[in-house]
């Protein structure tokens, strides 16, 4: 295992700035996620760290070894890419032991590390298989034992599940969290898909313009987001323009539409007394009842709901009767459905789970 550090890299593509200034550091073991719409930087870091992109400045480490120009072949990283990559003249077995061969290992030790790698991914019985009489998460499977079997300093994955179908990618997202943990590899992992990146990473770097907007774990990031950019690109929230009425260190009390609501303001932010702010609210953390809650309390009428059995997702007025607030509310077990006349509720939200973020 090693740890993986970035230091203010910087790469440019003519005109274009694809990377402006990441610094971060990977732990040893840790599964990390680099996660942004398309265009933000992520595809261009991870091929900084295998070597297909030179940083014009900034330096990459593996083990405190400076790897920034070292070529891609002598950094001893493991790849898998979105289409697969296998030879389809190959066999599995035949696919697996190509990096060995060029490494120049014998027949014996490749043989037997072929052999560890296809049954860590539980394709062993699949060995003589040619790729195209492969599904595609075999195939995928298949792709990741490559990568093992050459013993990588660390493993990384290019949006290695878009290609599969919905039941596929929730079958192989844990497959590699539990073959990355059972060999302890430093894993750096690209996506676009949030529930990917929260159902699997230990933490996440949240990208946008080839800046580095958040770093932290899933639960951080997802619960504590320190921007309107991240709150919106992961998972679903309610914006309020608001005004900071009173501040302590961590929270706030803001004035909007909906009332005074108490809420947090995330770690090494501020919003002083006065200042113009957005409040983030999720859908999941608005609680509907029949009597008013005294704080961060507030009426509302829900006005259409679309039901699933387990839950409901309702559009709920709110505020000003005139120019009411919109606000989606995911209910679990629902017991409230909107009809054609609506129907009149009070709702709350707990003050850890309003986020105040700087306008």
């Amino acid at each position: 295992m090693i740890s993986v550090e970035i230091k203010s890299v910087v790469k440019n593509f003519g005109t274009q700035r694809a990377l402006d200034g990441i610094s971060l550091t990977i732990e040893p073991g840790e599964l990390f996620f680099l996660l942004g719409p398309s265009g933000c930087g992520k595809t261009t870091l991870l091929r900084s760290l295998a070597g297909f992109y030179i940083p014009d400045s900034g330096s990459i480490s593996f083990g405190g070894e400076d790897v920034t120009r070292v070529e891609p072949h002598l950094r001893n990283t493991g790849m898998m890419f979105q289409s697969y990559a296998l030879w389809p003249h190959l066999t599995v077995g035949e696919n697996v032991a190509f990096g060995l061969e060029m490494r120049g290992l014998g027949r014996a030790e490749i043989a037997d590390r072929v052999k560890a790698a296809l049954e860590s991914v539980k394709m062993g019985h699949l060995a003589e298989r040619k790729p195209n009489a492969l599904s595609g998460g075999q195939q995928q499977r298949v792709a990741l034992a490559r990568a093992l079997v050459v013993r990588p300093r660390c493993l990384l994955l290019d949006e290695p599940l878009s290609n599969l179908d919905a039941k596929l990618r929730l079958e192989m997202r844990s497959e590699i969290r539990r073959v990355c943990k059972e060999f302890g590899l430093t894993t750096i992992y690209v996506t676009h898909d949030q529930k990917e990146a929260l159902s699997v990473a230990d933490r996440m770097a949240v990208l946008d313009g080839g800046k580095l907007l958040q770093l932290g774990s899933p639960l951080e990031v997802y619960q504590r987001p320190k921007s309107r950019f991240v709150a919106e690109f992961i998972g679903e929230t309610n914006f309020l323009p608001g005004t900071v009425l009173r501040s302590s260190p961590g929270s706030a009390l803001v004035k909007t539409a909906l009332g005074e609501l108490v809420g947090v303001v995330p770690e090494g932010e501020s919003a002083p007394a006065g200042s113009a702010v957005t409040v983030s609210l999720r859908p999941e953390c608005v609680h509907l009842e029949r009597q008013p809650v005294e704080e961060n309390g507030f009426a509302g009428t829900i006005g259409e709901s679309v039901y699933y059995g387990e839950s409901a997702q309702h559009t709920l007025l709110a505020g000003d009767e005139k120019a009411p607030v919109r606000l989606k509310v995911t209910e679990f077990n629902p017991r409230f459905l909107g009809g054609r006349g609506g129907s009149d509720v009070y709702a709350w939200a707990d003050p850890d789970d309003v986020v105040v973020l700087s306008r």
